[in-house]
């Protein structure tokens, strides 16, 4: 790796955590009201929503933790009425947790939040800068999941 490549990445770590640490001030301006849960409990129901019912297990698993506060978070959900627990055709004995139509309207209201908080952010920015910006975390992103999945990042085509 070159000095330059080296002071890319150095930036980039700096950028990453600069990130981190500004991203749970920006949770705070998502204008959703009380749903009822933790915000990392309500984060549970975007997989749920798309992936449909899921054991706890298989949620702790796609969220990448541990089971015991996935386990918590649920339980958060089921109390708020966002989710519900129901039988896993496959293991009478065990459960599943799935969304329930106010969790659905919960997602709705915070993919808007959301929604509306990044149109603020970018209102100055370029709509090509805002595809660029999208398409390299995009592919960001899917390096670091297939690093977590498999112990290698994936091969990046030279541009």
């Amino acid at each position: 790796m070159s000095v330059h490549e080296d002071d890319s990445i150095g930036r980039l770590a700096s950028e990453i955590m600069r990130f981190t640490r500004i991203g749970a001030r920006a949770k705070g301006m998502l204008t959703t009201g009380d749903l009822g849960a933790e915000f990392s409990a309500l984060m549970l129901l975007f997989p749920l929503r798309h992936m449909g019912p899921m054991r706890v297990t298989e949620l702790a698993e796609v969220k990448q933790a541990d089971p015991s506060t996935i386990s918590r978070q649920a339980a958060q959900l089921v109390k708020a009425g966002l989710a519900h627990r129901q039988a896993d055709p496959v293991d009478g004995r065990a459960s599943r947790l799935a969304v329930t139509e106010a969790g659905m309207a919960a997602c709705h209201e915070m993919h808007e939040a959301r929604r509306a908080l990044l149109v603020q952010v970018l209102s100055t920015w370029p709509t090509e800068r805002v595809e660029t910006f999208t398409s390299l975390l995009e592919e960001f992103n899917s390096s670091v999941e297939a690093l977590l999945r498999t112990g290698r990042a994936t091969p990046q085509e030279k541009a």
